[in-house]
Formats: C-alpha cells, structure tokens, sequence
C-alpha cells in the first residue's frame, strides 16, 4: 500500500514539474512550431522577419486568440530596429500575417520622431534609424511592445487640389492601438495607426455649400503631402494604399500587434554594447546596419522624461493660436 502511493505521489509530481517546465517557456514553445512555409520568410534581408520578432509575434496573437480577445486571421508585427530607408526606398519593416491564407507581407512604416529639448533633453530620432525609444506623454517616442487595435476614428482634415479645377475631401482615419506593459498608456499617449499623410500650408476657402463649411462658409483647404516612411509624433504610419488595407482588416475585427524592441531589449542591448560585447554572442538582436548608426539605443522611461517635458513648456510656453489666413483670391 505504501509503495502504491509512494508511486502515485511521484507520479503526480513529475506531471506537476513538467506542466510547470512547460509554462515558463511559452516563447521557446511558440516558435517550435511555426510553419514551414512562414520559416522560410525568417532572416535578415528585405522583406525578412528576424527570428525573435516572430516569435513574440505570433506568441502574443496565439494567447490572445485562445483567451478571446482577438478572431482576427491576420496578426502584425513591426520591427523597428530596422532602417527606415533601404537604399532603394522605405525599408520594409511592419509585418501582416495570415497563417490560415498562407501569406507574408512587409512593407514600409513610420516611427516615432523624438524631440530635441535644447540643453534640457534630446531624444529626437533620424529619418533612417531608431535611437530613442520611450513612453512619456508628449514625447512623440515609440514604445515597443505587446498590443491590440481598437476602434476605429476618421476625421475630416481638409480640402485639397486633386486636379486641375477640381478639389477633393482629405479625411484620415486613425486606428487606436491598446498596449500592455509599459505601452500600456498608449490610450493616454494617444498612440495607434494611421496614414502617412497629411495637408499642408493651410489656409480657408470660401466654400457655403460644403457640409463642412464653418459658420462663415469656409472650409480649410491646404496641400496634399504623403511622408511614407517617414516620422511620426509617437505613432505607426503606413504609406496611404497600405493604410486603406490595414484599416479595412481590423475594423470592427480587433488583432494583435507586437513592435519589436521592448523597453527590456533596448536596456540589454545598450548595456551589451556599452560592455563592448558582440550581440550575437548575447543571444539578443538588434539590425546591425542601424546599430552601426545609432551606436547605442536608449529607453526613456517616463518618470525620467515626463519632469523634464513639463518643465519645458513650462519654460516654452505654446504661442496663442492664430486663426487660418484667407486663400489667396478669397
């Protein structure tokens, strides 16, 4: 009788040990079982996906699907420690998945600008790479990490020129993305996806018939410029024929999105390369054409950044807002 529950308690507590073992490697599980036909777009070239960003990826839209959160059949991913600019034109870097259709997508995506506060701070970012990363309000920083969309908004912008004596109506719609951890305030940051345009030299046009028209009859009226691939106050920009499809996928169908570095990539590999230390040899990732660049990434939490914001506009007060000049020939 002993011997019998001696062996039950054994039995028990290997099944306790393996069921354990196996939570507390879910990435390493994930990825073990990616198919063949998405292995085959994992590597470092254009149009490739590293290997890391996938796997968190397609780990993130697995748990969410299982608990409920997302039916999407699509999932994204972003790698921003890509290059922005390939040589040849925008880099491709965001990712939209499909597993059940079999297919792989990259195309090219904005990131976020940073600000340069003079003497105070500067954590702006070029056009090519990404060296400041962060999640402080007002700080237009990128904030890698786990989220999911949400609802979509689309505002009405302007008026602008589509052609000769004909004027067409600009409106961006805007995605809102919810994160987790520490781009868990992507809500208040006002953080999601949207499209790389945007009207410019902005003036009013007399225009009474227009349902947008002020009081007075005048409608803003401005030019038409698309960025693709530029920067962006914080959020993820696509190219305007991307962005239409992108929209159209999540609308009322909310998936998951992971942006690859997270605020504890970006301090490990700052400390490996600051040690001198090869990131291959670390087992962590970084592009190695934009850390050649960069030389070293920075996470800018937001109990450091935000003081130091408040600070400046305190010190930099914003100039009282002018209303729109007139078109010329108004």
């Amino acid at each position: 009788m002993r011997s019998r529950s001696t062996f039950l308690l054994a039995a028990l507590t290997l099944v306790a040990t393996l069921a354990a073992s196996a939570l507390s490697r879910p990435a390493a599980a994930e990825g073990s079982d990616i198919p063949s036909w998405l292995r085959a777009h994992i590597g470092d070239g254009e149009g490739e996906i590293a290997a890391v960003v996938l796997q968190r990826a397609r780990a993130l839209y697995l748990q969410k699907l299982r608990d409920g959160t997302v039916r999407n059949p699509c999932y994204f991913a972003m790698d921003a420690t890509r290059p922005n600019d390939s040589g040849g034109g925008s880099g491709r870097r965001f990712y939209v998945i499909c597993e059940s259709r079999q297919s792989f997508r990259a195309i090219p995506a904005g990131h976020g600008g940073g600000r340069n506060l003079g003497s105070m701070a500067d954590f702006a970012n070029g056009r090519r790479c990404v060296k400041n990363f962060g999640n402080a309000l007002d700080s237009d920083l990128t904030a890698g990490g786990a989220y999911v969309t949400g609802e979509t908004k689309t505002s009405f912008k302007g008026y602008y020129r589509a052609s000769a004596g004909e004027d067409a109506v600009f409106t961006r719609t805007f995605v809102q993305f919810d994160g987790e951890g520490e781009a868990a305030d992507a809500r208040a940051r006002k953080i999601g996806g949207h499209a790389a345009a945007t009207l410019k030299g902005m003036c009013l046009l007399k225009d009474p018939h227009s349902p947008y028209a002020n009081p007075d009859g005048y409608v803003p009226f401005g030019k038409l410029v698309e960025y693709s691939g530029g920067r962006s106050d914080g959020c993820t920009s696509w190219a305007p024929s991307d962005a239409r499809q992108i929209i159209a996928m999540v609308r009322g169908d909310p998936t998951t999105l992971y942006i690859y570095p997270a605020a504890a990539d970006v301090r490990a590999v700052a400390r490996a390369v600051t040690s001198g230390r090869s990131l291959p040899g670390t087992g962590l990732y970084w592009n190695a054409s934009c850390l050649r660049d960069i030389g070293a990434p920075k996470y800018w939490r937001r109990e450091t950044l935000e003081p130091i914001l408040a600070q400046f506009e305190r010190d930099h007060p914003p100039p009282p807002p002018r209303p729109l000049p007139l078109c010329k020939g108004q």
